[in-house]
């Protein structure tokens, strides 16, 4: 097929272009208003287990603070000078002790049901996310890479387990860690307490300005990961291209430009961290003097004693810690942002079956397929088609002929439905597939396609992919007719054998067998075959064409040939030419006009004992050889 940047019905011309606009966003700030309700959706099944959470952290924040509440009375009292009292000390002891456990068991549990829901999260998001793609239309393919969009799918969500998990937790628990002392701060001294947070508003004023400069930068982080795991993808998939062209060194340079902008959007980041972990040490010394200075006057007034001076120095340390572990977890929760922004855009995305236009549920077809005055194109300022208009009638044979880049496949892709015309209708049995529920449509549609995509798995799998109910006897006749047993059953695993990640431990006819025994098995009642013997020599396709003609017996057919013998068999051979038909007829009707078709076929036949090449495909190359 060809590759298509238009969007389907109702979004015609609109959002393959918003893909591709929306592929720069990343400067754009993450608008938590924007992506509250996917969090919202997120947290609302999770929400009693969120505050079980909440409540376990107010417990473990509390058993935090005994520690330095009980300093005073250790300095003030257990080891004061005047008047000692040392049997005071086991039970300070025995306090700190039990707080101590509270807080293991608190930190424990906290692990144990948020950190494991987290990751439970992550995996849920990541099947919603993959399933929605799923359902996405065939333009968004087109505008998306594939290593894109897997990175969408197993990158972005996994910041989100900071919503529910540590993330979370840990800035909770700092907050109410920071407002306990705070209160017990102020009850202790006021002007000491107030000049200190004055010094600590400040720094907080420009944590807030340093956050809005590091959103983007995690935003951009996300878009290159996605930039470079695509390429790598690609690669990796053509490596057969890359090593028969020696492009290794190229793939290689493009590779590390890729790896070298990901490097630089990371040291951005870490020179911000840095530059606020810096600042963050330098407010702590700043604070640290001033309570010496303010503190130490009080002491030596006799209006603090030393246990005072020493524990609100302990709670000032656990008030002031969380402040700064918001530069950690406010990069976390920010990463986490900007990932979830990010999966909110691509689920936002309408599902090509979404369309409220699509009500009709198609009933068992008969196959009458008819193009009404159809216009197309993938970029509205460049026309594929222009007023096509044809019938197919039930278990006809339509064969599509033409020059390279004429419109062949664009009309194929409209009887598949992975395409709305502009203007016109394409109708099955007289139903507008613009308005059909596409899942009703597409059962009792079969392909096979030049490029006979496989998946790594066996050739059983491949080929009960399109029925997977379907019983042995029915698979047997299936690869019997396709002539798939005359090869699978000489392998030592026989149908279960492992074809590799795109069948790539076949051969090209192998492939392209699988490919038809699979379209056999699916019992369409529109089949589509897209030079589906492209990848057959002579021999083979012979052998073959018998479980062609049984496949075609009672189905209308659509074909692009690679060769002849189909189309001279067709009922009706249409000529495209530039997205117009130019002629219509069978093959002796159109020989006997000597017009396009007699052209395109003689000057094929002419060239066939040395190029295998479609009608019209050889244009180029026969102006090449006058």
């Amino acid at each position: 097929m060809r590759p298509a940047t238009m969007s389907m019905h109702g979004e015609r011309g609109g959002r393959s272009h918003g893909a591709r606009a929306g592929a720069d966003t990343s400067k754009k700030k993450v608008s938590l208003r924007k992506i509250w309700p996917t969090i919202w959706t997120l947290v609302r099944p999770r929400r009693w287990l969120l505050a079980l959470g909440l409540l376990l952290v107010a417990v473990k924040t509390v058993s935090g603070l005994v520690m330095p509440a009980l300093s005073k009375y250790l300095l003030d009292d257990v080891l004061a000078t005047a008047h000692p009292r040392p049997q005071l000390l086991p039970v300070l002891i025995g306090i700190v002790f039990g707080a101590t456990v509270v807080q293991a068991i608190t930190s424990f549990s906290l692990t144990q049901l948020l950190s494991k829901e987290g990751q439970k999260l992550i995996s849920e998001l990541r099947k919603q996310v993959q399933r929605h793609v799923g359902l996405l239309s065939v333009s968004y393919y087109d505008a998306n890479r594939t290593g894109t969009l897997v990175s969408r799918i197993m990158t972005d969500v996994e910041g989100v387990r900071n919503l529910i998990g540590t993330g979370l937790v840990e800035f909770v628990g700092g907050v109410l860690t920071a407002v306990l002392a705070f209160v017990y701060l102020l009850h202790r001294s006021v002007p000491v307490t107030i000049t200190v947070f004055s010094v600590i508003g400040v720094f907080t004023v420009v944590l807030q300005y340093a956050f809005k400069k590091i959103r983007p930068i995690f935003r951009e982080r996300g878009k290159i990961n996605a930039e470079v795991t695509g390429r790598l993808t690609e690669s990796l998939g053509g490596v057969r291209v890359i090593k028969g062209y020696h492009a290794e060194e190229r793939e290689a340079f493009v590779f590390s430009e890729g790896v070298d902008r990901l490097l630089r959007n990371v040291i951005s980041s870490l020179t911000l961290t840095s530059t606020l972990g810096a600042a963050s040490t330098t407010v702590l010394g700043l604070v640290s003097g001033i309570v010496m200075w303010l503190g130490g006057g009080a002491v030596l007034r006799h209006s603090w004693t030393i246990g005072d001076y020493f524990s609100y120095n302990m709670f000032l340390a656990f008030m002031i810690a969380p402040v700064f572990q918001i530069v950690n977890i406010g990069t976390q929760l920010t990463e986490a942002f900007a990932g979830l922004d990010r999966t909110t855009e691509l689920l936002a995305e309408m599902q090509e079956n979404a369309d409220p236009l699509r009500k009709a549920t198609m009933p068992p077809i008969t196959g009458r397929v008819e193009f009404d005055k159809v216009e197309f194109a993938y970029d509205p300022e460049k026309p594929v088609l222009h007023g096509i208009g044809f019938v197919a009638e039930p278990g006809s044979v339509t064969a599509l002929v033409g020059s390279s880049g004429s419109g062949k496949s664009t009309i194929i892709s409209l009887v598949c439905a992975f395409h709305t015309p502009v203007s016109g209708r394409v109708l099955v049995d007289g139903e507008d597939l613009a308005v059909v529920d596409l899942n009703s449509y597409r059962s009792q549609l079969g392909v096979v396609l030049q490029d006979s995509f496989l998946f790594d798995g066996s050739i059983r799998d491949n080929i009960m992919f399109s029925r997977p109910e379907a019983t042995e006897e029915q698979f047997l006749f299936a690869c019997r007719t396709a002539r798939v047993d005359e090869f699978a059953e000489r392998f030592p695993e026989g149908y279960d054998t492992i074809v590799g990640e795109r069948g790539v431990k076949l051969s090209g006819g192998q492939r392209q067998r699988l490919s038809i025994a699979r379209a056999l098995l699916a019992q369409p009642r529109v089949l589509i075959l897209d030079e589906a013997t492209s990848s057959l020599d002579s021999e083979s396709e012979a052998m073959i064409q018998a479980g062609l003609n049984q496949l075609m017996l009672g189905r209308t057919t659509f074909v692009i040939a690679h060769r002849l013998s189909t189309i001279r068999r067709a009922d009706q051979i249409l000529v495209v030419e530039a997205g117009r038909i130019v002629e219509r007829g069978n093959h002796e009707e159109l020989y006997a006009l000597r017009g396009r078709y007699y052209d395109l076929y003689t000057r094929q036949h002419g060239l066939e004992a040395n190029l295998f090449l479609a009608p019209g495909e050889g244009d180029v190359v026969s102006e090449v050889v006058r």
